[in-house]
């Protein structure tokens, strides 16, 4: 058995996520305060879903032969992430959430993300995804300190994929190319612009003794007001130490991942992953919030399955 979903954390550093079942998620946290607003424990769940994907580097359009059409389990885990790109301060969370994948034909909640699949043939897939991210308190930052908070972004739009090689059995390159618009919950729902991440990945189904490997690298692009979301300060928010700036759009990051996991047993999984991100290339690297040139994020979890259907999902 395996499990499908994308990483996202966050989401304008990451790919598509799956939504969990309804009932809301048991929180565990190492950094309670930012999870207290509207939004949050969707939020968490959501995140909690994303890292739920790089347990599973399965292989294109063979990964749905054999599988259940749905898998209903438990994700437990932990992160560590810069609070916002290119923030010198950190969130750090451990999260218990459901898990819920749906293999349909053109409806999927799965290692792909969220949406709907419009097109796919053996090389090219393309669909309509989302992406999400637990918030961020901006008194929990110092640089940050009396602006306004940054609240829980979702992300969709569409994501081209396309499988450029496959260079030996269970072994894949991948060109990945979303473009999503970026909306935040806070108080309410507002546009905060969008996003477009191109990857090139490869992944290798079993290097050794169970273990599957997945390695990318990519490119997180940010509009005028995306950026402005992140970087910028205006005149009421500025002081001595932090003055006014306005974002321009363009890059935000380069980025390199590395993810690995391994089945325990037919419905118990473990996961790691490790991702660094250069921000000193970053088109805003003179704003006062733009803090250092380079982030470090990195999870582990597991995933355990409790109930999946009899009937198989289309291959």
């Amino acid at each position: 058995m395996t499990t499908q979903t994308t990483l996202s954390t966050p989401p304008v550093c990451g790919t598509g996520c799956t939504f969990p079942a309804t009932q809301p998620a048991k929180l565990t946290e190492w950094d309670a305060a930012p999870l207290r607003r509207p939004f949050s424990g969707l939020a968490a769940c959501l995140t909690a879903l994303c890292l739920v994907g790089v347990a599973n580097p399965a292989l294109a359009q063979d990964r749905d032969a054999g599988q259940p059409l749905w898998e209903a389990g438990v994700f437990a885990g932990g992160v560590s992430t810069p609070a916002y790109p290119a923030s010198s301060d950190r969130a750090s969370r451990v999260l218990v959430a459901p898990v819920f994948i749906y293999r349909g034909e053109i409806f999927r909640a799965d290692r792909d993300g969220v949406g709907a699949r419009l097109y796919r043939s053996e090389n090219m897939q393309f669909d309509i995804g989302f992406a999400a991210s637990l918030p961020a308190n901006s008194d929990d930052s110092a640089v940050r300190k009396g602006m306004p908070d940054l609240g829980t972004l979702v992300e969709f739009g569409p994501r081209l994929n396309l499988t450029l090689a496959r260079p030996a059995p269970g072994t894949r390159w991948q060109l990945e190319v979303p473009v999503r618009s970026v909306l935040e919950l806070n108080s309410g729902v507002r546009g905060q612009g969008y996003a477009i991440e191109p990857k090139l990945a490869y992944e290798v189904r079993d290097v050794g003794r169970g273990w599957s490997l997945g390695a990318s690298a990519g490119l997180v692009w940010g509009d005028a007001q995306l950026n402005r979301f992140f970087y910028s300060v205006t005149p009421e928010y500025a002081t001595a130490a932090r003055p006014a700036y306005d974002a321009q759009p363009g890059l935000i990051a380069m980025r390199m991942g590395l993810n690995t996991s391994k089945s325990l047993t037919p419905d118990l999984r473990v996961f790691a992953f490790v991702r660094q991100d250069m921000y000193g290339v970053g088109a805003n690297r003179d704003s006062p919030l733009h803090q250092q040139a380079s982030g470090t994020s990195m999870g582990l979890g597991l995933v355990w399955m409790l109930g999946r259907s009899e009937r198989k999902a289309p291959g």
